[in-house]
This record gives C-alpha cells, sequence and structure tokens, in this order.
C-alpha cells in the first residue's frame, strides 16, 4: 500500500521510497521496524482491497503475477497500495527495482538510472523504475523519460495521488496504463488491523483490541492503511490489551459518539439540516464537524447539502444550489481531507442564506393535482408538430412563437383545460423571491390574457 511497511529509508532517494535489497528488490524488514513496514504485502493475495483493477485477466493482476509488461501510473490517496504493488510488480518481473522520489531527483538522477537500465537491457535485465510523487517532476523532467518508456529501457510504475489528467504529460499518459486506487472501505481497514494483530510479522497474537478500539481505529484511518497500522502501533505500545481509551490517549483524538448505522447518525444529521433550515451557521458547522471527525462518507454529506439547497432556500437563493453541487464536485474530484473546506463552504453558504419552502410547495402541489387525475389532454396547439400529419390533427396549429413577440411573453394557453389558472409556485418575500414574485405576477397576467382569475385547487 502507498508508503504502507516502507522499509527503511535509501538515504539517495526521497522520503517513503523503499531501499533497494538484493537484486535491487526491496529488502526485508527488521524485526524491530514499524508495523506497518513490517505487515507490507509480500504476494498479490495479501492486497487488501482495490478487488476493481485485481480480478482475473486484468492489466494489474497481470503485470502482479508476472504476466506482460507495461509501464503505469497508479493514481489514489495515500495508503491503498501504489508502493506495494509497484514492489510486486518488480518481484514478479524478476527485474532490478530502482526507486527515485519527485521530491529530490532531477533530471541528472533520472537520466544516471536510465543509463545503468540501457546497459542491464543489453544483458538482458529489465529495469523497474518506480518513482513516487510523480505529479511533483516538471514538464521538463517527466520528458526525460518518455524514450526509456517507449522504448522499454525501463519499466514505469509511478505513484502519484493527483489527478494524471492534469498532473503528468500527455505523452508520457499516451505511453502508460492509467489505474485508478480507491480508499480503503472500512472492511478493508478492520481486515488489516486484525491481520496485523494475529500476523507473526506484526503483533502476533500478543495484543488484544476491543470491538471499541477497533472502530476508533477505523475511523481515524480515513480509508488509509499506513494510518490504521501506525495508530494501532502507538495504541499497543505499552498494553496488551488495547481498548478505546488507549487508542484515544496514543493519537490525542478523543472518539466521536457517532455510529454511521445508529441512532447517532440520523440524530446528527437531523440536527445538521435543522441547523441549516433554522439558520444557525454556527450549529450547522459544529454538526459538519462531527460528521467529518466520525468518518462519515462526505458523499452523503455532500448529497444532504445538495438537497436542503432546492429544499429549504430554493428560488430565495438559486446560488446555493450551484454552491452544493460544487461542493459534491470537489468531494468527488479531490476527496477527504480537502474536501471538507467546500463543505463547510457550502453549509455556511446554505446556512446563511434566506428561505423558501416555495420549491417544495409547487412539485408537491402539483404532483398532488396529478394524482388526482387531474392530467387531461395537452392543449392541440403545443402538441408536437413535427411529423408527417401532425397538422391534419391540429397538432401545433395557431401556436405562438415566443421569441417572436418584442416582450417574449405572449397570452397563450400552456395548462391543460381544468388546471388553467391555478398557481402551484408562491414565492416568498425572502431574498431573491421578493423580486421574483411581482415578477411571477406579471408573467402570469399576461400569459393567461383574459383568464386572470386564479382558480382555486
Amino acid at each position: 500500500m502507498d508508503g504502507l511497511f516502507d522499509p527503511p529509508v535509501d538515504p539517495r532517494a526521497g522520503a517513503g521510497v523503499p531501499t533497494p535489497g538484493a537484486n535491487g528488490l526491496t529488502a526485508a524488514p527488521s524485526p524491530t521496524a514499524p508495523l506497518a513496514v513490517r505487515m507490507r504485502p509480500q504476494t498479490l493475495d495479501e492486497i487488501v482491497g482495490q478487488q476493481h483493477l485485481l480480478g482475473d485477466g486484468s492489466p494489474l493482476r497481470r503485470l502482479i503475477s508476472g504476466v506482460g509488461a507495461a509501464s503505469v501510473l497508479l493514481y489514489g490517496p495515500p495508503g491503498t497500495g501504489k508502493t506495494t504493488m509497484a514492489s510486486l510488480i518488480a518481484r514478479a518481473t524478476g527485474g532490478r527495482f530502482e526507486a527515485l522520489s519527485a521530491l529530490s531527483a532531477g533530471v541528472k538522477e533520472v537520466r544516471a538510472v536510465i543509463d545503468v537500465a540501457r546497459r542491464r537491457l543489453i544483458e538482458g535485465q529489465q529495469t523497474v523504475l518506480f518513482i513516487d510523487e510523480v505529479h511533483r517532476f516538471s514538464k521538463t523532467q517527466q520528458d526525460a523519460l518518455l524514450d526509456a518508456v517507449e522504448n522499454r529501457i525501463v519499466l514505469l510504475v509511478a505513484a502519484t495521488t493527483e489527478n494524471p489528467s492534469f498532473s503528468v504529460v500527455a505523452p508520457l499518459l499516451s505511453r502508460s496504463l492509467v489505474l485508478q486506487l480507491r480508499s480503503l472501505t472500512d472492511d478493508d481497514i478492520r481486515e488489516v488491523l486484525t491481520r496485523a494483530v494475529a500476523d507473526p510479522r506484526g503483533l502476533d497474537g500478543q495484543v488484544e483490541v476491543t470491538d471499541a478500539a477497533y472502530d476508533h481505529l477505523v475511523a481515524v484511518a480515513g480509508g488509509d492503511a499506513r494510518r490504521a497500522l501506525t495508530a494501532l502501533e502507538a495504541s499497543a505500545d505499552s498494553t496488551t490489551r488495547v481498548d478505546l481509551a488507549d487508542v484515544e490517549t496514543a493519537i490525542d483524538r478523543a472518539a466521536v459518539r457517532y455510529d454511521r448505522d445508529g441512532d447517532q447518525h440520523y440524530d446528527v444529521t437531523s440536527a445538521f439540516i435543522k441547523s441549516i433550515r433554522g439558520s444557525d451557521v454556527d450549529a450547522a458547522v459544529h454538526y459538519l464537524a462531527r460528521m467529518i471527525a466520525a468518518g462519515e462518507d462526505p458523499r452523503f454529506i455532500a448529497r444532504r447539502l445538495m438537497i436542503h439547497a432546492s429544499e429549504d432556500i430554493g428560488m430565495a437563493d438559486p446560488t446555493a444550489l450551484q454552491t452544493a453541487v460544487a461542493a459534491a464536485q470537489v468531494v468527488n474530484l479531490v476527496g477527504m481531507p480537502e474536501a471538507k473546506l467546500a463543505l463547510t463552504q457550502a453549509t455556511i453558504h446554505l446556512a446563511t442564506a434566506p428561505k423558501s419552502a416555495g420549491v417544495v410547495s409547487a412539485i408537491g402541489a402539483a404532483l398532488a393535482d396529478v394524482e388526482a387525475g387531474k392530467a387531461r389532454a395537452v392543449p392541440a396547439h403545443l402538441r408536437d408538430s413535427h411529423y408527417a400529419g401532425a397538422k391534419k390533427l391540429g397538432n401545433g396549429v395557431a401556436y405562438q412563437y415566443p421569441h417572436d413577440h418584442p416582450d417574449g411573453v405572449v397570452a397563450q394557453q400552456y395548462a391543460p383545460d381544468e388546471l388553467v389558472g391555478v398557481d402551484y409556485y408562491e414565492p416568498t418575500d425572502h431574498g431573491l423571491e421578493r423580486e421574483i414574485g411581482p415578477r411571477v405576477a406579471r408573467l402570469r397576467s399576461i400569459v393567461r390574457g383574459a383568464v386572470t382569475r386564479r382558480r382555486s385547487r
């Protein structure tokens, strides 16, 4: 897993890059190495998660199994397996493993590795070049790799936490297989932890971990296996029975009383929405923080914000929905923890926006009429007339095209006969609806023409 279980660091390489051992492959960690180092997966079967990339016959499985050869860009959050997979690919190919970090290596170091790789290739030995944080390489540094990748002088395995479409030059992208790794699920993290507790390479069954401690370790991991194992090791440092208090003390972070499948989940979510609806921005941010701290799925939070933007704000501030949708896009494109800022911005916007239930009332009233059977024929002049014979049926005849009129609005019946004059949308005097209300009244007066009497539903 990316940086997970990293072996001792070679001073010539950047932080977190494995030290080459015998035959250039990662050296076996010592018994005194950190838990995350000792538990680095040694085989394909030990990899947790990423099943969408490891199915039978998938390119990544073929590479790790030693079948086929291709340069790979591994893209995903920290702690998801990027460095582990690079090491396994090198081991499967039987090639020499060379590692560079974009934090410390320049064009000179890249060319030096390529020169050595070229000499090895003459002797029949492939070089696997692992580059961590490749998005930090400049265009010039990335360009220096192109010929070597094109001619397979090196088999490139590059890792990045940023979308390579924006951070890697197009020629290098076109020469590589781009694989996106996903954050580990809670079940994945729990499997990593329980395995570390039982495995001889890990705690060797010498430590007992309570369910509450496991729950908190999973919550604070945020899908990052390395973070989870580091927290476990710190918690078990001076005890043979790790409970919730040990974890809280070790990582200096109290467990949030929040069960994503229980009452707290619904109570906190309800309080979050009601605080926004009630325009208490501080309470809304508090409940947002509780959800984030407890490891709530940020996509769930984003969905609630989008729903609320229409449900309780609507046309009083139409930009509220835009902000909520933008926050959801940040969650999807950037991820946590950075996305918490966009979620907070959207929460503050919605909590401080003027409120209106006009959208909910409008669609509710319209649906009630439809369900009551008030859905008779569409007026003939509004029906589709773009097919042969439509005009003979009266379809589209006498339809007035609004753009042909100076004001862009004409007196014309749009609703079915039984619903002419029925008002569904009732603007409030809050926010933008204060301006929309008079405009809606004027439009209704023009459109309905002689039919100006409001009909009761």
